[in-house]
């Protein structure tokens, strides 16, 4: 295998970047989204690149059509069948509301009541039938759904995971009278307790599946008509790959797709400068995802709210996500205080500098006005893009300064400040709630605006180092290519750790680590080795919330489980219940196919280019109250060991650098700037 491609579609740009494993090149392109058909943006970047799709070897893709079907309630028309009796489960939610400090909220749940119909049938919490369901109740439920124009249908049936041959049974009937594949059954999605989270996560799966669907097809259609053979693989929200056969069964499982890709080429950066403990500050155009890498490895999560009363329970990576982008609009509420974000330009129209139609400005219109991006050639040398920074200049002073009585630079600045102090805020929450140190960890700043915030970053939290990705802008796709194929099984036990059969509990893991073995074949990339994990949801009897354990991968007795246990309970909460019998909640297992490390990235090292061959230019540039004379260098022509001390701007074709006053830069191993205050 030698051509690897990687794309990563976000928000506002589509990311695509090419790596040939056997000569070193590395080719990047940054396009504009195309909302209407994310397809095109992707098949525009491969132009842009130039390179022939029958060529590639690999394509792997980071997708946000499930996470923007959900965010903007675009997705499939569902229905669900649930238990008889519990067909308010997904409204009824848990005790909370949208206001904390109030009693009334609005909530609409993906599935209105009409289209949520009950079934007569009945499991109990160990897996018994107590009562099978009736082909003709389940039959005459599925016409009226049809009736309604219902194109995906959700079977959610209670203590599924215990015994899910009723949730199997239905799915047989609907399927041979439903028009389409999208029929889901919560056992097949998540086979774990607890049931508003089983079945919100299988209805956000129906919900999306669809539109993955059709999104894909067409994605293969078009790769297949310009010659491209190969399958393509799919970045899940756990950072690992599946194919996209799976994916469009699996939907829910790329929701995090894109930010996921990001934390993993983040470690790769991290492993190149020999820093373990990072913060991931991926600062796109519309939003600002966060993640904390603490010694090699990244946190996972099993619960995320995609929104108020939506809950997803898939294995993730711990990403925040804050709308905090370059894309982010500027407006004062009614207290007259300046806020940023949550609504975002995006693409189109996109920020007022881009000139198409944008009136509202953004953060990035800020960067234009203060200088830090240059107008000229925001985007590269040979892109013959301009920003219009006079439209940006009359948007803040109409919109912001003259509403608060300052001038448009000081607006301008103010902005910043306010994206400053969101962005500081949110890494300093993810990493002191986590019991971190932000001081101990280096702060990995990528996507297309976060090298023009890394600096005011690392200020405000003291964090001794900074590093810029050679291609920040471009750096999810870079993750794309460099993730391993993973797939992930849970499985809800909830049983004393005394009544366990040792020999049947590791025999039931082992099947699915055969299971995770045989996908990883069947997706046909080459994988160097497999390793698998085994992870345990456990709590003392008596007590609601679990805490995860690593178990051991050779089998143990039922002391050396417990012992796995007792030394993550201590490790979250500093002591542990002597005595005190344990129940095991629920079991994981992840299988993963670690891909072949290539030598590195050698198109992105160079060993000459000195500072004055990198100097393109000069021009004012604001700092806290003043203009400075700043010159301007092309990134690409820094040589490894080069040192850039600040002020000074580095300019490359997907993202803008700034080194503050009294920080310096140095050109590190594989082309990475590190950054730390000047000595």
């Amino acid at each position: 295998m030698a051509i690897h491609v990687g794309v990563d579609v976000g928000g506002t740009f589509t990311d695509i970047v090419l790596y040939d494993d056997q000569t070193g090149d590395v080719r990047v392109a940054k396009v504009p989204s195309t909302r209407e058909d994310h397809s095109q943006g992707l098949l525009d970047g491969l132009d842009a690149l130039p390179v022939d799709p029958a060529n590639i070897d690999l394509l792997v893709h980071g997708t946000t059509v499930a996470t923007n079907a959900v965010l903007e309630r675009s997705g499939a028309r569902c229905g669900l069948l649930m238990t008889k009796g519990f067909r308010d489960v997904i409204e009824l939610r848990r005790r909370d509301r949208p206001d904390t400090y109030g009693l009334k909220g609005r909530f609409d749940p993906l599935i209105t009541r009409d289209r949520r119909l009950e079934v007569a049938e009945r499991t109990d919490y160990r897996g018994q039938v107590l009562t099978p369901p009736d082909r003709g109740e389940v039959l005459r439920a599925v016409e009226q759904l049809l009736a309604n124009d219902v194109e995906a249908i959700i079977i959610s049936f209670l203590h599924s995971y215990a015994n899910p041959s009723n949730e199997q049974l239905v799915k047989e009937w609907v399927e041979d009278v439903w028009p389409n594949p999208y029929v889901v059954t919560s056992s097949e999605i998540l086979p774990e307790i607890r049931e508003f989270e089983r079945t919100s996560t299988a209805v956000l799966s129906g919900y999306v599946q669809p539109l993955v669907d059709r999104y894909l097809w067409s994605l293969i259609e078009k790769l297949r008509s310009s010659g491209y053979g190969r399958d393509v693989l799919i970045v899940q929200s756990n950072g690992g790959l599946m194919s996209q056969r799976l994916a469009r069964r699996y939907s829910v499982n790329t929701i995090l797709s894109g930010p996921a890709a990001g934390v993993i080429a983040a470690q790769q950066v991290g492993l190149s400068t020999g820093d373990e403990n990072l913060i991931t500050c991926d600062v796109g155009g519309t939003s600002l995802d966060i993640a904390i890498a603490a010694r090699g490895g990244v946190a996972t999560a099993q619960d995320m709210d995609l929104e108020y009363g939506l809950p997803i329970r898939t294995t993730m990576l711990d990403v925040r996500s804050v709308g905090a982008g370059g894309g982010s609009i500027a407006w004062i509420d009614r207290a007259g205080i300046l806020q940023i974000g949550p609504h975002s330009a995006g693409a189109d129209p996109g920020p007022v500098c881009y000139g198409l139609g944008g009136t509202r400005p953004t953060v990035t219109d800020a960067n234009v006005v203060l200088g830090r991006i240059g107008s000229e050639r925001p985007i590269g040398r040979e892109s013959g893009w301009v920003f219009d920074k006079s439209g940006a200049e009359t948007a803040i002073r109409e919109t912001i300064a003259e509403p608060l009585g300052i001038s448009t630079i000081e607006a301008a600045w103010a902005i910043l400040q306010v994206a400053h102090d969101r962005i500081a805020a949110s890494l300093r929450l993810m990493t002191v709630e986590r019991g971190h140190d932000p001081r101990d960890f280096a702060l990995v700043a990528y996507g297309g605006a976060g090298p023009l915030h890394a600096c005011a970053v690392l200020r405000e939290l003291e964090i001794s180092k900074a590093l810029i990705p050679p291609w920040p802008g471009i750096t999810c796709a870079f993750g794309c290519i460099a993730a391993d194929i993973r797939h992930d099984f849970t499985r809800s036990l909830n049983v004393r750790l005394d009544e366990v059969d040792v020999a049947s509990f590791y025999d039931d893991l082992e099947r699915q680590v055969v299971e995770g073995r045989e996908l990883i074949e069947r997706e046909g990339v080459e994988v160097a080795s497999v390793d698998v994990a085994y992870q345990a949801d456990m709590a003392y009897e008596g007590q609601v919330h679990e805490v995860r354990a690593p178990l051991p991968v050779r089998r143990c007795d039922r002391d050396g489980i417990r012992e796995a246990f007792e030394q993550a309970y201590s490790a979250q909460y500093g002591n542990k219940v002597s005595g005190r019998p344990v129940r095991i909640v629920t079991t994981r297992v992840s299988v993963i196919g670690v891909r072949r490390r290539s030598a590195g990235w050698s198109g992105l090292d160079s060993e000459s280019g000195t500072l004055d061959e990198a100097l393109i230019g000069r021009r004012p540039v604001y700092f806290d109250g003043c203009f400075l004379d700043c010159p301007v260098y092309e990134r690409e022509l820094l040589g490894r060991g080069v040192r850039i001390d600040g002020p000074a701007v580095i300019e490359q074709p997907d993202s803008t650098t700034v080194i503050e006053p009294g920080l310096s830069a140095v050109v590190g191993p594989g082309g990475t700037l590190m950054v730390r205050v000047a000595a």
